[in-house]
């Protein structure tokens, strides 16, 4: 009777574990890197953006075999050195509906808000890729970039600094789009009607890989839940109602802000009185216009037809 018991509250003890989001950050680079890409490094996929081998160093980081795709370092040459976690959906993506981030920005949301620890920890998002990639990926919206302007050697990570547009290669875009579904679904986000029609064409174009349906399953295992864009319990359409499934249970799951924008819609503002705009990050004074001065651009492009030049204390 005793080693039924004792086998009971062991099984018990693994789903328990098995079945709690991760909460913290370190922790799921941690995790993913012991029970989902333990045998990933080499041969495989390779890194997200340029699919080049890596081998493990530390806790959950890597360095790059960039002869094995071709890498080429564009600037960074201490981060095109190394893997890093990359999040699909932006950590700014998610934190900015959040009140927490208006008052103190990712670590005042790190520190006082639960459920942006669980979305910034959660490893479905997660993905490991060149850390330079990852720097110049930035919080930057997918899109599609006229031309080839490649620059990391035959990596095929295309990126326009000016528009803040970053094209990925055509592997990983499936990936993408589920990944951006799953995220806006399961904790409550607002996505723009053009990033939902780009990534309803990339989820139709690149349907699920047999790697990707494996990392969702080894992932449901450490958290207790799939990605159901994945599994094909759930599917996407314009005006998609989401379910908030992971604000459930987490206290302050509900405090987002209120009239914040779409993720990948109106993110420049503008002062009308000085003709400057300001971008999210980078810019000082992007929060310290008067509301009734605010002029709303999608893009820079946009911004500069207008009339309006940068501030000049962007960094």
């Amino acid at each position: 009777m005793r080693k039924t018991w004792v086998l009971l509250v062991s099984l018990l003890l693994v789903v328990s574990t098995a079945s709690a989001d991760i909460d913290n950050f370190r922790t799921a680079k941690q995790k993913l890197k012991e029970e989902v890409y333990f045998d990933q490094a080499r041969g495989s996929e390779g890194t997200f953006y340029c699919g080049c081998d890596w081998r493990w160093v530390g806790e959950s980081g890597g360095r790059v075999n960039r002869a094995s795709c071709g890498y080429e370092t564009r600037a960074q040459e201490n981060r095109a050195e190394r893997t890093e976690w990359e999040h699909v959906v932006p950590a700014w993506v998610m934190g900015h509906q959040r009140q927490c981030w208006q008052e103190g920005g990712r670590r005042n949301c790190r520190s006082s808000d639960p459920v942006f620890r669980v979305m910034e920890a959660d490893p479905h998002n997660l993905v490991p890729t060149v850390g330079e990639a990852n720097a110049d990926r930035s919080n930057y919206q997918f899109g599609m970039i006229p031309g080839e302007p490649r620059v990391y050697g035959q990596c095929d990570f295309e990126v326009d600094f000016k528009e803040r547009v970053v094209e990925p290669r055509p592997e990983v875009r499936g990936r993408i789009a589920r990944t951006y579904f799953y995220i806006h679904d399961r904790y409550n986000l607002r996505m723009s009607r053009q990033q939902q029609q780009l990534m309803m064409a990339w989820h139709k174009e690149y349907p699920v890989t047999a790697w990707e349906r494996e990392r969702d399953a080894r992932i449901a295992r450490m958290v207790g839940h799939n990605n159901p864009f994945v599994t094909g319990e759930k599917s996407w359409r314009l005006g998609h109602k989401n379910s908030g499934a992971g604000l459930k249970g987490i206290a302050g799951g509900m405090q987002t802000k209120a009239g914040v924008e779409p993720e990948g819609s109106i993110i420049i503002r503008g002062n009308r009185n000085s003709k400057i705009y300001h971008l999210p990050v980078g810019c000082p004074s992007y929060d310290r216009i008067s509301s009734h001065n605010i002029v709303k651009f999608v893009t820079e492009a946009e911004a500069r037809a207008a009339g309006y030049r940068k501030a000049g204390n962007c960094r």
